[in-house]
């Protein structure tokens, strides 16, 4: 089968691999669309994701398809249904397992970083980490259930009620969930950050009340002046230290700050205990997406979450070496890849 094999730092190629062999307890996966994300971009630059990579690996961990095989201890699953997954499959018999926190297991099975993924023509996946497509659901809409899962652990611990203001950092995908999440969560006024015109121009068009060049602009007095007054949520969804600083700047009083985009495992930023002090901020951050999964599916379904405006293009594996590496090319919007094409 055609696959995207990662073998190292700026090295994924384009090649054959043998058809996976499913398992009792696994279902065949016939992939129709894997999204590229942020984690795959890091993983390809050398860097640590949320899991370790050991190459050969195939990435790719956002993905959707139909089921093509099953093995003879399935019984929830049939050939032919269309599928998604939660790639990040827990033992359930470690301490954090037993504890409630499956996300921070201790022998954690990853689709697409421990384990083959989705960049590929078909995938092997246990029948535990599957779940059916709604029937209003898209295959490339599928493939975005985990980034929303993902983004759902970070929205519940945003402490947003009805009336909050909520300022979002970064248009990219996740920022585009995120502002839509916050207005389902209750926020009344939501403001998004984003230099690039295009992205701020879909933000508009997805509810965002402001939308704000963050480079040209001087954000805290734009914010000001549409009278957003105290901020009660800042959420940063870029993963630089100069963004996360600045989302600790523009937070209120007893604001929440959700450190929600990935940094490089070793950069730092400079609070100051004082302003933290001052202000009675919460800083937190979420770390993947514990049982997350079903209401991700459930809002895509509804039509309620907006998952399409994002995606920039579908594309064909061959692509994939060139989105990963050109930040020129990832800037203009969300891919998904289809090894179809």
């Amino acid at each position: 089968m055609k696959s995207a094999m990662f073998y190292g730092k700026h090295d994924l190629r384009i090649e054959e691999a043998p058809k996976p062999v499913v398992g009792p307890h696994d279902v065949l996966i016939q992939v129709k669309a894997c999204g590229v994300c942020g984690t795959d971009v890091h993983i390809y630059e050398g860097d640590k994701g949320a899991a370790d990579v050991t190459p050969p690996t195939i990435l790719g961990h956002e993905f959707s398809g139909i089921v093509a095989e099953v093995g003879p201890e399935v019984s929830d699953f049939a050939v032919g249904d269309r599928v998604c997954i939660d790639p990040n499959h827990p033992c359930g018999c470690c301490e954090p397992c037993r504890d409630g926190i499956n996300h921070y297991c201790e022998h954690m099975t990853g689709y697409g970083t421990t384990v083959d993924g989705g960049f590929a023509e078909y995938c092997a996946v246990d029948a535990q980490q599957v779940y059916k497509l709604g029937p209003n659901t898209s295959f490339e809409q599928g493939a975005m259930t985990e980034p929303v899962a993902c983004c759902l652990h970070g929205i519940d611990m945003c402490n947003i009620h009805p009336g909050s203001s909520v300022v979002v950092i970064g248009g990219g995908m996740i920022g585009l969930i995120m502002m839509q999440l916050a207005r389902i969560s209750g926020a009344t006024k939501i403001a998004l950050l984003e230099p690039v015109a295009g992205k701020r121009a879909v933000a508009e068009q997805l509810g965002a009340d402001l939308t704000v060049d963050s480079i040209n602009d001087d954000p805290a007095a734009r914010l000001a002046e549409a009278g957003f007054g105290n901020i009660d949520v800042v959420i940063e969804c870029v993963g630089k230290p100069v963004t996360i600083e600045q989302a600790i700047g523009l937070a209120g009083h007893k604001a929440t700050v959700m450190m929600f985009g990935l940094t490089k495992p070793d950069e730092t930023i400079t609070v100051k205990p004082f302003e933290i002090f001052q202000k009675e901020l919460v800083l937190t951050s979420s770390y993947i997406n514990p049982y997350t999964q079903r209401r991700a599916l459930a809002l895509i379904d509804s039509g309620r979450l907006d998952v399409s405006s994002m995606v920039h293009a579908v594309a064909s594996l061959e692509e994939l070496p060139d989105i990963l590496g050109k930040p020129e090319v990832r800037a203009l919007g969300k891919y998904i890849i289809s090894p179809e094409k």
